[in-house]
Parts: C-alpha cells; sequence; structure tokens
C-alpha cells in the first residue's frame, strides 16, 4: 500500500502519517510546502523508518505534482494539505483561496492524469480522499447536528474555501468518475497542534502566566475530536469509503469554548500548582468576526457504515494533550518564531 499524503507535516497531516507508518505499515510520501504550521519535528517518531519519505513542493505546482504521482505511484491520496487558521483567513483570505482552491485543483487534475493512465486492477483500487471541516455548514443554534446531506452555509473566508474545494473534490468524482471520497471533521485537538489554536495556546500560555484571550462570552460550542481518533477514522475511509460519498467525522464532545479553557485551568492548576489558579489569566475579548455559534458532527454513517469509533471522550482527551505540552517543550518552544501568541483576525473598523 503506497498512500500519498499532502499536508503531512502539519497538526492532522502529521498524526495520519505517523499512523500509516508506525500503525499499518504502509510506504507514505508526505508533501508539504513547510509553511509557517508544518513542521517536520512533527514526523520525528517515523523520520527514520524506511517507509517513509518527504517531498517538499506547493501542491500548487503541477509539475511537481505530475512529478509526485509518477515517481511514487501511490495506491491512495489523502489530501490534507490547507491553510487552516480562520482568524488569518480574515486578513488574508488570498492565500486561503490559492492554497485550498486551486491547490485542490491541481492535486485532482494531477491524480485524473495518473489514475487514467493505470490500468484494470490498480485503476480500481486507487482512492482519492479530500479532507475537509464541519465548518463549510455554518452554524447551528442550539439543537441539531450536521449531518452529510446538511447544506453548506460557509461563514469565513478559510470556510468559504473549504466549501469550494469540496465542490470540486464531488465533481471530479461525478463528471470524470475519478474515485474521490470526501471527509468532513469536527474541531480537533491533541499533539503537535501548532499554538496558534485554542487548546495548544490556552495551555502554553498558562505555563507562561499569560493571558487566557476567551473570544465573546466564551459560549460558541465546538464538538471535539482526537487527533489520533481522526488519523485512524481517515485511514478507515480511505480504504472501505464509497466513491462519492461524504462521512463526517466528530467525536460525539460537544463543549462551550469557556468550559475547555477552564478545564486547561484546573488541569494546570493539578500539574502546575505554582501557578495557580490559572482561571485568574481568563480574560474576555472582542468577538471573532463572523463567529459560527454552534458546531457538532452527527458520525453515525461513519459509526454505522464503517465501523470507526472515538476511542478518547474530552475528558481523557484533553488531559492526555495538556500532559503531552508540559513534556514537549522542545517541539513547541521553536514554534514561537512564527506565532508569539498575539490575537490575529481583527478587521480594522470601517
Amino acid at each position: 500500500m503506497r498512500v500519498l499524503v499532502t499536508g503531512g507535516a502539519g497538526f492532522i497531516g502529521s498524526a495520519v502519517v505517523r499512523h500509516l507508518v508506525s500503525d499499518k505499515g504502509y510506504d507514505v510520501l508526505n508533501v508539504d510546502k513547510l509553511t509557517y504550521a508544518g513542521s517536520l519535528t512533527s514526523l520525528r517518531p517515523v523520520e527514520n523508518n524506511p517507509l517513509y519519505r518527504f517531498m517538499k513542493a506547493d501542491i500548487c505546482d503541477g509539475r511537481a505534482m505530475a512529478e509526485a504521482f509518477e515517481s511514487f505511484r501511490p495506491t491512495r491520496v489523502m489530501h490534507l494539505a490547507a491553510e487552516s487558521h480562520v482568524d488569518r483567513s480574515i486578513t488574508g483570505a488570498r492565500d486561503f483561496v490559492e492554497t485550498n482552491v486551486l491547490g485542490t485543483l491541481t492535486m485532482l487534475e494531477s491524480a485524473r492524469a495518473y489514475w487514467q493512465r493505470l490500468d484494470g486492477a490498480e485503476k480500481a483500487a486507487f482512492r482519492f480522499l479530500h479532507v475537509s471541516t464541519d465548518e463549510v455548514y455554518g452554524s447551528l443554534g442550539e439543537d441539531g447536528l450536521f449531518e452529510e446531506a446538511t447544506p453548506y452555509d460557509p461563514s469565513s473566508p478559510y470556510s468559504a474555501s473549504k466549501a469550494a474545494s469540496d465542490h470540486l473534490a464531488k465533481a471530479w468524482e461525478r463528471t470524470y468518475g475519478l474515485p474521490v471520497v470526501v471527509s468532513n471533521c469536527s474541531n480537533n485537538y491533541g499533539p503537535y497542534h501548532f499554538p496558534e489554536k485554542l487548546i495548544p495556546l490556552m495551555i502554553i500560555s498558562a505555563l507562561e502566566g499569560k493571558s487566557l484571550p476567551v473570544y465573546g462570552n466564551g459560549a460558541n460550542v465546538r464538538d471535539w475530536l482526537f487527533v489520533e481518533d481522526h488519523a485512524r477514522a481517515l485511514d478507515l475511509i480511505a480504504e472501505r469509503g464509497r466513491p462519492g460519498q461524504t462521512y463526517n467525522v466528530g467525536g460525539r464532545n460537544e463543549r462551550r469554548n469557556i468550559e475547555v479553557v477552564k478545564r486547561i485551568c484546573s488541569l494546570m492548576d493539578e500539574f502546575r500548582p505554582a501557578g495557580k489558579p490559572h482561571e485568574r489569566l481568563i480574560t474576555y475579548v472582542q468577538d471573532r468576526p463572523g463567529h459560527d455559534a454552534r458546531y457538532a458532527i452527527d458520525a453515525t454513517k461513519l459509526e454505522t457504515e464503517l465501523g470507526w469509533k472515538a476511542l478518547e471522550n474530552f475528558d481523557t482527551g484533553i488531559e492526555k494533550t495538556v500532559r503531552w505540552y508540559l513534556e514537549n517543550e522542545w517541539w513547541w518552544a521553536p514554534l514561537r518564531d512564527n506565532y508569539d501568541g498575539t490575537r490575529l483576525g481583527l478587521v480594522a473598523a470601517q
């Protein structure tokens, strides 16, 4: 089994690569541009494994992608490369459109050209998994869950760019017959998460005694998914998912943002009592423009059709995550050169 993973130096992508190489014994080619959020140190557990190889390249570069396909000859593609931070998309939307939309177009066309030249069993076995987000569905009220048939209603430049890429992926399956499967996931958390995102930012800021900024009143709800559970789900979807189908991946762990931050504070009080009470560091700041109120995934189709089940609940996963950041400063400390924790995504008043 040869799997080409795009964005394999990122948060979710590196978890996928580690799983495929270490747990499944697959040959993996990691294609990554190594932007600010990509770090090859996230692949340290597999970097010397003969099953793993790395290619530094931009998914928008059609010539490089064609070379990757022809030289590696993948059985599957797991396309995770994307600009992913909502706050950055608010003030820098072009990068999101170029990478998420045009990059996905390049990947689909490169895959189609390669797939069309395959013969017999190889052609039948090929799969292209396009990995996306629940943010394409927009915002939920107090009730209900996102299902695979939920209409798209993106709110941010990030989610709009991912929605566009989803539509391209599905169109390439319908128009050209390329065996594409799409997944949409809830918010991920866990080890090796770039510290601009909520959970790692709160852990590191609490460790450093800095303020813990919570947007608005902290009532926005997210459905949290431990990244290693997500990696297992993506491997399963790539293996057994039906072309043309969408599979939602969620942890069934809804929490208000303020509850997440307070839980981190309580764990920090336990693990680093010298700084307690860490809740004193919480501050409420101007809300994010277009901030969706609630996300929640219905993962029934994935659970019943493919037999996946999350192994971590939020309490076990967040404790593992906090412990990991406290024990692995070697990984996140150098990344502070790329991001120092300052607020991103504010729009100037008109």
